[in-house]
């Protein structure tokens, strides 16, 4: 008798699995942290090992105090735009270069010069860009310079494809996953002949749930199904508890990820408009640095993200607290501008380590204020809440700052890992104990409060966001002309 889940999320900065029974009860849950190198400006790396060992050590880690004898299925999610190059072997011929990565920003632009607006809106439905995280940006990239290893490659992967392929021996992803690669009828063709020979190295697109294959005889959980699994985005996007036409949600986690489900569609500059999954029109906004920043800046004043967060809490809003860009390796959505760089501004005496600790934490609200802002305009939507899930999300005084700066209420889940839910979710309706995707949405996902924004501070944020965009704009010549070494 099927009675558990397991779903995994191999994220930007830890593999996170969660347990949990066919009611969304959770049992057991295992986070293991794993680091990013940067060896040069501008790179971004993990060792794709790192994912395995979370993966595996998850596994064995819920057997010893849990019955997984009722296991139906392991789901799993992944960031995504984090690519492995590996061979006829599996084996990668480099480190993966994570979504952050932005080396092959050169190649990226010259891809983009490449493609019209009106090739753009015919394939994915709105101006996407290519960016330096794009895996077109990225083949062109090692194949300029790595050339021998453009030749052992034979396939390009996510982490979760990745997983999936060392867990069970196949190879295969899915269509939303494959950002900015597909329309509706799957790979673009044109757009991909502009880099020799990418055709090949892209693996098979199946649905979510499509159960890629069983885990091998020697392995932790043996025998039991694994489904194709979702990016992190769509994933935690069910962990959320978003599914219908007009919900919205915040995914905090090392970037915010916004995004509103919308059958009306206004092609705007900076949102990438998914192709539609099961009747779902995702319009979303992946920024650059949200849980990343915190990190940052906890790091710099020897305190930990929650420390940060309560540090932050001890003072109000006001003139003292400095505007902060959190731009610390570029930013994504909507601006796309990897050249940009973080910046305090408007600093003065009176500001300590309370004060600058606030100011993060405002400069990432504002950042997810502009990327709820083009979400609303691509929608044709006006929002009046969210529901918010992830790591970040578990700050009270965070979440308050996001929905007085947002002007809008955002609804926070009770389990943080969103998207470990949302893979447990998808390995429910793979294996086939669990009702459709809206029911399981349903039955599975818990929330624990509502943020309300305060009107006392309206006027405090509306200013100090318009600031916000002046401040980019005054320094985007600064740091589009500024040489890194």
């Amino acid at each position: 008798m099927h009675t558990t889940l397991i779903g995994l999320d191999v994220g930007t900065t830890a593999l996170k699995a969660v347990l949990i029974d066919l009611d969304g009860n959770r049992l057991a849950d295992f986070a293991r942290p794993y680091p990013i190198a940067r060896p040069s400006p501008g790179a971004a790396e993990q060792d794709p090992a790192d994912w395995m060992d979370g993966v595996l050590d998850a596994l064995t880690s819920f057997a010893p105090d849990h019955d997984l004898s009722g296991l139906a299925g392991i789901g799993i999610c992944s960031q995504v735009n984090t690519h492995v190059f590996v061979d006829a072997a599996g084996t990668p011929l480099l480190p993966a270069m994570v979504w952050q990565d932005t080396t092959a920003a050169p190649d990226a632009a010259a891809l983009d010069a490449q493609v019209s607006a009106d090739q753009k809106l015919a394939w994915f439905g709105g101006p996407m860009p290519i960016d330096a995280s794009h895996a077109l940006s990225r083949l062109a990239y090692v194949r300029r310079v790595h050339p021998d290893v453009y030749e052992k490659t034979r396939q390009i992967l996510l982490p979760k494809d990745y997983c999936v392929m060392q867990l069970t021996g196949a190879v295969g992803s899915d269509p939303i996953s494959a950002v900015g690669l597909v329309d509706r009828a799957g790979y673009v063709a044109p757009l991909l002949e502009l880099v020799p020979g990418a055709r090949q190295l892209l693996p098979p697109l199946h649905p979510f749930s499509h159960v890629a294959g069983r885990v091998r005889p020697g392995l932790p959980c043996a025998g039991v199904p694994v489904v194709v699994g979702a990016m992190d985005a769509w994933g935690g996007m069910f962990g959320v508890g978003v599914v219908a036409d007009g919900d919205a949600m915040l995914q905090s986690g090392t970037s915010e990820i916004a995004g509103i489900v919308s059958a009306s569609v206004h092609p705007t500059p900076g949102v990438i408009l998914f192709p539609p999954y099961e009747g779902i029109v995702m319009h979303a906004a992946p920024t650059q640095s949200g849980g990343a920043a915190i990190a940052w800046m906890g790091a710099v004043l020897g305190r930990t993200p929650a420390e940060l967060s309560a540090l932050a809490a001890t003072v109000p809003p006001s003139s003292a607290v400095p505007l902060f860009l959190p731009h610390l390796e570029g930013e994504r959505a909507p601006l796309w501008d990897a050249a940009s760089r973080g910046v305090f501004a408007r600093i003065d005496g009176r500001a300590g380590a309370a004060e600058m600790a606030r100011s993060v934490l405002e400069g990432v609200a504002f950042s997810v204020r502009l990327a709820f802002d083009a979400l609303q305009q691509s929608a044709g939507r006006r929002l009046t809440i969210a529901n918010i899930g992830g790591g970040g999300s578990r700050s009270d005084i965070w979440c308050q700052i996001r929905a007085d700066a947002l002007g809008f209420g955002l609804r926070r889940t009770r389990v943080p890992d969103a998207a470990a839910i949302g893979a447990a979710i998808l390995a429910g309706l793979g294996s086939g104990t669990l009702p459709s995707l809206p029911e399981a949405v349903r039955r599975l996902v818990q929330f624990d409060r509502v943020f309300e924004p305060q009107a006392s501070v309206r006027a405090y944020y509306d200013e100090k966001f318009g600031k916000y965009r002046e401040l980019y704009e005054a320094l985007r010549g600064f740091n589009g002309g500024y040489q890194a070494v």
